[in-house]
């Protein structure tokens, strides 16, 4: 009877230490924007719908057709749905973006995107938190050196993190324009 209750104990305490540690971790989302400003992803007082892309501003492709698909929906919404909602880029390749150059390279696109950079550490859990995948591949015969491979979507989440929706890469805005019309709704 002791041992079972040691070992109840010992599982009870894993359990505990493991919660402890996901809820440090998951606010532990320090990211940083325009002027090195910090920018809290998961504010809970400000009641904007986040739209969230994850990318790198040397992407050859993807990422800046996403954000131009992203800038050609904001752009097709009239200013009370715009208010409702807060793009934001998260860069995944922090060692080259910083927060001033994320922040210039998402303002390029529609102004209304916040560009945004942090540790690695902290955009690795955000990235892992909404199943973002991500890697860095070398390019030896490139002066860049290296790219980051990566998933392409639109997180839509509520204040607190929680996921909404997500878009697929889009070659046209309509996607991401029904998203924001249906959410708009809520």
């Amino acid at each position: 009877m002791k041992k079972l209750l040691i070992i109840i104990i010992i599982i009870s305490s894993g359990f505990g230490l493991k919660q402890l540690y996901l809820s440090k971790t998951a606010n532990s989302t320090q990211l940083y924007g325009a002027k090195n400003q910090p920018i809290n992803l998961l504010d809970e007082t400000d009641p904007r719908i986040r739209i969230v892309y994850f990318g790198f501003t040397r992407c050859p492709d993807v990422c800046p057709t996403s954000l131009a698909m992203l800038s050609g929906a904001l752009n097709q919404i009239d200013k009370t749905t715009l208010s409702q909602f807060r793009p934001v880029f998260i860069t995944l390749d922090p060692e080259r973006d910083d927060a001033k150059h994320a922040a210039e390279y998402a303002h390029y696109f529609h102004q209304t995107i916040e560009g945004s950079s942090g540790s690695l550490q902290t955009i690795t859990q955000l990235a892992e938190r909404y199943g973002v995948v991500f890697r860095k591949s070398e390019l030896p015969e490139s002066e860049l050196k290296y790219t980051i491979d990566h998933s392409s979507y639109f997180y839509f989440l509520k204040p607190d993190g929680t996921l909404l929706t997500k878009v697929p890469h889009t070659m046209t805005p309509e996607p991401i324009v029904k998203a924001i019309n249906e959410l708009s709704q809520l």
